[in-house]
């Protein structure tokens, strides 16, 4: 692919809700500008659906680039997952591009999904254009889906094109501002003269695309106020405008399975989306992704903000401040991959094999004087579960895998519960994860378990005991002797506090430590049901010895025996660890979160407005919490969110605890 100027290079990310067709329009888009066939995504051909876990899920899971030419105009497409498990992949596109088609069905209209990348689009003032997909599906139809979108995102959003024909009679369009209209044919549109059922129309959609022009363009409200004419001309240039300020959103037609309104569609890119944004200085790029090519390597997908990069130079990392040479300068189609010599700034590449630099780095030459990028910000995975690989002996194998993942993947977590030995993999949802363990064994060759972490229980004691431990044990010449008495009782201070309140030298100095020792290691092993105890006070304060049987061992012994023994005796209870939520959903929701965190146990701990949210904090038991990324997302249809993190333990209701003892037993 030839080298391309900025002001001949768009960026765009397509998006959706899934199942709005968004892929199947980037497949549209591809098979116009090559002249290739029409893949389809429940064949599993797709260009840019080419991952195993895709093809066999019929659902984008990563972001995949596309570029194509267009009327001498590189338009770096990339197509983008359409559920919510897979949001980070959105966010990082909305680093790299200039502006966003927004797939939006003719039949089901906007959806969560859309709402979500409206707002991520807005608060970057991104340019965005509409596209009214599967126009030819029963009970379709484009003017309830623009009323819909008027309702959801405001006036801005304006008819570009009027459909011609409904439903599976779909065959064609009006363009509102040259008055023309199209039929399709094939990968081309072929003029035709506008219907005349919908010539008031036409009249009627012109005027309402003028009065938005006219917000945005003192020169088209100036002519709109005098009543002059307003040509073809000065609306295009009033729209290029609006659309580039984020204060006009075009809506356009098409039925992507059928290969129309792909030609449309990249008319409109190339004539109404601004050219990239770029920087004066020296050479400066943005990694925005990062994937693991089980054949060439790492591979560091980046936006160039200014300069020219070139293959087989080096880059410098501002963030590690590291030198790294350039293997081959690439462009992606999909998985396909070829190399290019140089690329400007503007344009989208994928620089193979860099070992150090990871999603959000900065990169430029070594000794340009240039600051670190802020890095993109990415929701907290919230669904946690332990991961263990399915054959004893991959253990090594699975963690080399884990660590390319999450080199991939910035919304994944991982890390080792000290207390159960879990380790865990955290998570946007259960899909999330399900593909990851699928990515584990196609990408990485290991297979992977996933189940519920244990819950981190831990015992304590409520009242006070005083108990001996002795241990005497002879078996001809030296034999074992050790004798304590403790002092065993709550300690809210902290974890464990061990003293020694000992006269006359009943037990030595020296043996001291290991009855700490062995009270410890007993502690470890818990009371009732295996817990490591804590918040305990013991206090070493009487004993005897043997001058010659006893010894370390036989005072670690009796230490542990005494606080085992005392611990049972001291009304022993197990505490669970309760977290603390803050919780974020749309006010209409308020009712169902309240109800089902008192069902879980919890407590509301306060309420308050952010903007049109309700955010309420709360606390509740990290063991009813386990799925509650999941049950919140279907409560609140995927609007809904929370933070989650580690508040204190607290004592388990006597009717669990008898559960958890009987498990344990098991």
């Amino acid at each position: 692919m030839k080298v391309f100027e900025t002001n001949k290079i768009r960026n765009v990310g397509i998006t959706a809700h899934g199942g709005a067709g968004k892929t199947s329009l980037t497949e549209s888009i591809i098979a116009t500008c090559r002249g290739t066939r029409l893949g389809k995504v429940d064949d599993g051909t797709t260009v840019t659906d080419y991952l195993p876990e895709e093809i066999k899920r019929k659902v984008t899971i990563s972001t995949a680039m596309a570029p194509v030419i267009w009327k001498d105009y590189k338009i770096n497409f990339l197509d983008t997952p359409g559920y919510s498990d897979f949001i980070g992949e959105v966010i990082s596109t909305l680093a790299a591009v200039d502006s966003l088609v927004m797939v939006v069905c003719g039949v089901s209209g906007p959806e969560v999904q859309t709402d979500i990348i409206w707002d991520l689009a807005e608060k970057k003032g991104m340019p965005r254009i509409f596209v009214v997909n599967k126009l030819d599906r029963e009970h379709a139809s484009f003017e309830k889906v623009w009323v819909q979108l008027q309702e959801h995102y405001g006036p801005e959003v304006v008819q570009l094109h009027i459909p011609i024909g409904e439903e599976e009679n779909f065959r064609g369009f009006v363009d509102v501002i040259t008055h023309k209209a199209y039929e399709f044919d094939g990968n081309s549109l072929k003029e035709v003269p506008v219907p005349e059922d919908l010539a008031i129309t036409l009249v009627e959609k012109c005027a309402t695309l003028i009065e938005a022009v006219a917000e945005v363009d003192d020169d088209v409200m100036e002519k709109y106020l005098e009543g002059e004419e307003i040509c073809e001309e000065d609306i295009a240039n009033g729209f290029r405008k609006g659309i580039a300020q984020g204060k006009i959103f075009p809506l356009l037609c098409a039925s992507a399975i059928n290969n129309q309104g792909a030609v449309a569609l990249l008319d409109a890119i190339v004539r109404y989306f601004p050219e990239p944004k770029v920087e004066e200085g020296p050479n400066k790029a943005y990694v925005f992704k990062t994937m693991a090519d089980p054949f060439v390597g790492k591979l560091s997908f980046m936006r160039i903000i200014s300069g020219t990069f070139k293959s087989g130079e080096s880059v410098y990392n501002v963030n590690l401040a590291k030198e790294e040479k350039i293997g081959n300068l690439l462009t992606l189609s999909g998985k396909s991959q070829d190399t290019v010599e140089k690329a400007n700034a503007g344009d989208i590449v994928v620089i193979a094999k860099l070992q150090e630099t990871q999603t959000g780095h900065t990169l430029t030459t070594k000794g340009a004087s240039v600051e670190a990028m802020e890095e993109m910000e990415f929701p907290t995975p919230n669904l946690t579960m332990a991961i263990s690989p399915k054959s004893r002996g991959d253990e090594d194998k699975m963690g080399n895998a884990l660590a390319r993942l999450l080199e991939e993947d910035p919304t994944l977590r991982s890390a080792k519960n000290k207390e159960t030995k879990d380790q865990l993999l955290s998570g946007i949802g259960d899909m999330h994860l399900d593909i990851v363990a699928e990515r584990f064994k196609n990408k990485f060759g290991v297979d992977i378990v996933l189940k519920e972490p244990r819950i981190p229980y831990r015992e304590t004691i409520k009242k006070k005991v005083e108990v001996q431990g002795k241990h005497k044990k002879q078996s001809g010449g030296a034999g074992q002797f050790g004798d304590v008495w403790l002092r065993i009782e709550p300690y809210p201070e902290g974890d464990f506090l061990f003293e020694e309140d000992v006269f006359g030298g009943a037990v030595p100095k020296n043996y001291f430590p290991a009855v700490e020792k062995g009270v410890v290691e007993a502690m470890s092993e818990g009371i009732l049901a295996g817990y490591p105890a804590t918040n305990i006070k013991v206090t070493l304060y009487d004993g005897s010895y043997h001058p010659v049987d006893s010894n370390e061992m036989s005072f670690k012994i009796a230490g542990s025996l005494a606080f085992k023994k005392g611990a049972e005796m001291a009304n022993p209870v197990i505490l669970e660890p309760v977290m603390k939520l803050i919780i974020r959903i749309p006010e209409s929701y308020l009712g169902d979160i309240m109800g089902d965190i008192n069902s879980r146990r919890g407590r509301i701990m306060g309420m308050n407005h952010e903007g049109k949210d309700q955010v309420i904090e709360a606390q509740a038991p990290m063991a009813e919490l386990v799925k509650y990324a999941i049950d919140l997302k279907a409560m609140t249809q995927g609007r809904g969110s929370y933070l989650v993190e580690f508040d204190h333990y607290e004592e388990v209701p006597a009717r669990i605890a008898e559960g958890i003892i009987a498990a344990s037993k098991k």
